[in-house]
């Protein structure tokens, strides 16, 4: 059977130079980055080396990058960091009720420890309004943090209206950027956030590094402790093959980044007119436009979305109900939640195309085809 990955928004196949990019670097440079030999300086050139591509990727400076296990660590590093760096200043933290688990688990565990978090709601469409922000900001908000595209449905978020309206303000601004990074062009400084997440196995690198972008300026309290590295802020030895293949996945996603959303966004309308041609009833969950191209989150009215992964896993296709890190759940999406309300079918019926490296036209046409014939057995017509 062939088979048709199409959830890349979960996680990506490794690119085959990252893949001997990452055997070189394990082979012959297995220096310690912190000796000051031969070998530790090696090790240390291809921090440096990556450090340079990953700032100037997203308009920073080298130093602002700090590489992590990966998004959870860094969403983790930025949130319970900053806020309890900034516990003198207040204990108001504004966050949105789409976040990935990373930052609303993160939200959680400060509110244990006495922190008041504000969850601002959104509309259909997965937005959530600049205004409603300006509204729940206080003097004693010491961070906002929203993420700049979600996971499950698509919807870009006003980062850049956000950002201006936090300028002058103590609070800190972060963003989640894992879903979007390698998808949309970034540049911290016309968003004007001050940390920002990301992560490489989401840009067809390896699992297991990421980095997150710090402005000068901004302290934080650290979540490991041990050596010295990353100027303090993140405890260990670094992981130099990942760090290594994690430069290859960004220079090269990056040297294609509007050729390859263009076809993205054909393989958005490709999948969308083939159901329409075989009459199928369906309702995109978010915006069409005002979204990241790889994402396609779509309702199927009379199904049920653990019958239609089943059958389109037999089917050959990989797709899913949306964010990875709650897969086997059976809680709703909280993102569907947010967006349509606890009563609405959507919940039941709802699944994530997700598109990337290896895809191709035929593919897509195939998946639709297969996604229609599904629907039309589950749903007798």
């Amino acid at each position: 059977m062939d088979r048709i990955y199409l959830d890349h928004a979960a996680t990506t196949p490794i690119h085959p130079d990252v893949i001997q990019k990452m055997m070189e670097v394990m082979e012959t440079q297995f220096g310690n980055p912190s000796s000051i030999h031969f070998y530790g300086r090696e090790a240390r050139h291809i921090l440096d080396e990556t450090r340079d591509v990953l700032a100037k990727s997203i308009g920073a400076r080298p130093n602002n990058i700090i590489f992590t296990s990966g998004g959870t660590e860094a969403d983790n590093l930025a949130i319970i960091g900053s806020a309890e760096s900034l516990v003198a200043r207040g204990k108001h933290i504004i966050t949105t009720s789409i976040e990935h688990h990373a930052v609303l688990h993160s939200c959680k565990e400060l509110e244990k420890r006495g922190f008041e978090v504000t969850y601002l709601e959104v509309d259909e469409t997965g937005i959530v309004s600049p205004d409603a922000v300006q509204e729940a900001l206080r003097d004693d908000t010491i961070l906002v943090t929203v993420m700049y595209g979600n996971n499950e449905v698509g919807t870009l978020q006003p980062i850049s209206e956000i950002g201006q309206i936090l300028s002058g303000h103590q609070a800190v601004f972060h963003t989640d950027a894992v879903q979007a990074y390698g998808i949309e062009r970034i540049n911290v400084e016309e968003l004007q956030a001050d940390l920002l997440s990301v992560s490489a196995h989401k840009i067809n690198g390896p699992k297991g590094i990421g980095f997150l972008y710090v402005r000068d300026g901004i302290s934080l309290s650290p979540r490991s402790f041990g050596g010295e590295q990353e100027r303090k802020r993140r405890a260990g030895t670094e992981n130099v093959a990942a760090i290594a293949g994690f430069q290859e996945a960004a220079r090269r996603v990056l040297e294609d980044l509007e050729e390859k959303r263009a076809l993205y966004k054909e393989y958005k309308t490709i999948f969308i007119s083939k159901l329409k041609e075989n009459g199928i009833s369906f309702h995109q969950n978010g915006l069409l436009e005002n979204t990241m191209p790889h994402i396609l989150n779509l309702s199927f009215p009379g199904t049920n979305v653990e019958a239609m992964l089943v059958n389109l896993d037999l089917a050959g296709i990989a797709a899913s109900s949306g964010s990875a890190c709650t897969a086997g759940s059976i809680d709703p999406s909280h993102v569907l939640v947010a967006m349509f309300g606890k009563g609405s079918d959507r919940l039941t019926n709802s699944i994530r195309f997700s598109f990337g490296l290896y895809n191709n036209a035929e593919q897509i046409e195939k998946a639709s085809e297969s996604t229609a014939k599904i629907v039309q057995r589950l749903t007798n017509k």
